[in-house]
């Protein structure tokens, strides 16, 4: 059965209905704002005297194909209600405001110019970063604590592989006002910085060994429904979250007709979340994205089973937020980070 063809007001669609939208159907391209941001990139690129082909394109996630000087961007960005969405069906929208779509089109530009300039064959390169023929984990458990990696990207991204550690290193050291050699005075980090400085100013005004352009998954071939694709993409970064905290969350809350008008728990619990962040923060020494990570899951979580408040206000604070620290203690540890697709 051929495919309505999709409407002019499909912005107006509500969720359900754009969920049936295939992502190859949608009528996108780089708007202005996203084209500023790329443009913003390049400017700092051409101050540095690094002169190379990129190209970017939509696709259903941040990637740079390998052995590519293309750069793919999620399709979400290029529209307010498909970011919307985004937001609806993975509780945030990874690039959404100006600093972290920055901060993530850096690094990305970092594999394109690793690419670009045929670098991970230098042998100063792979001792300095790790092999890039390590294959790529699945998890990966980061030491918070470890001063060997540059803070770029969340959960430690850096310490995820070889490739990724220079495309961070490639990252902090593109940023202008990153202050690098005085962020990471006395850091083993530093060396990785002063060699990227000292690799970036030895191809310098020098032509790429590689102009590949090479657009893998463009949105124009992606036959699934947005549907599919969040279907996928919760799997993959656990999303659909399993029954883990249930017995916990019930010495606080209870689904129970007798509490049927107490506050919800969701409700109670997105009230407190900010505080509650914040003193865990405090007592773990845990960046506050780790343990917004696990309060989202909890929250989600109560909203499924329709809990609600069945202790007083201030038991539940306090013993609440015991029990987020055990639960990010063992996120933290028990190998919780999953690699990007």
């Amino acid at each position: 059965m051929p495919r309505l063809p999709l409407p002019e007001d499909w912005a107006d669609l509500p969720d359900e209905a754009l969920l049936e939208v295939r992502l190859a159907d949608l009528p996108l391209r780089i708007d202005e704002g996203l084209a500023d941001r790329v443009a913003i990139v390049g400017e700092e690129l051409e101050a540095r005297g690094l002169r190379f082909p990129l190209h970017f394109y939509l696709s259903d996630e941040w990637f740079t194909p390998d052995g590519a000087t293309a750069i793919a961007i999620p399709f979400y960005l290029a529209h307010p209600r498909l970011a919307k969405l985004e937001e609806a069906q993975m509780l945030e929208v990874e690039g959404g405001d100006y600093e972290w779509c920055m901060r993530i089109l850096r690094h990305e530009v970092g594999h394109a110019i690793d690419n670009a300039f045929q670098l991970r064959r230098r042998l100063v390169r792979r001792r300095t970063f790790g092999s890039p023929s390590v294959p790529y984990p699945e998890f990966y458990s980061p030491k918070p604590y470890s001063k060997s990696y540059v803070l770029h990207l969340d959960s430690w991204y850096s310490q995820s592989h070889p490739d990724e550690d220079f495309a961070e290193t490639f990252a902090v050291w593109l940023t202008p006002t990153s202050q690098w050699r005085q962020r990471y005075a006395g850091w083993p980090a530093l060396k990785k910085l002063e060699y990227m400085d000292a690799l970036m100013s030895s191809i310098k005004d020098q032509p790429a060994r590689v102009a590949n352009p090479l657009e893998v998954d463009p949105l124009r071939k992606l036959r699934k429904t947005l549907g599919q694709h969040y279907r996928t993409k919760r799997r993959h970064y656990g999303v659909d979250y399993p029954n883990f905290y249930d017995r916990d969350l019930r010495r606080l809350f209870s689904e129970s007709p007798e509490y049927a008008g107490n506050i919800t728990a969701a409700r109670f619990l997105s009230r407190i979340r900010r505080p509650t962040r914040r003193l865990v923060a405090e007592w773990t020494g845990i960046y506050q994205y780790t343990i917004d990570k696990v309060l989202e899951d909890m929250i989600s979580r109560c909203r499924q089973l329709r809990l609600r408040l069945a202790v007083p206000e201030e038991r539940a604070r306090q013993e609440f937020t015991v029990l987020v620290t055990v639960q990010v203690m063992n996120y933290l540890h028990g190998g919780g980070y999953r690699l990007s697709l």
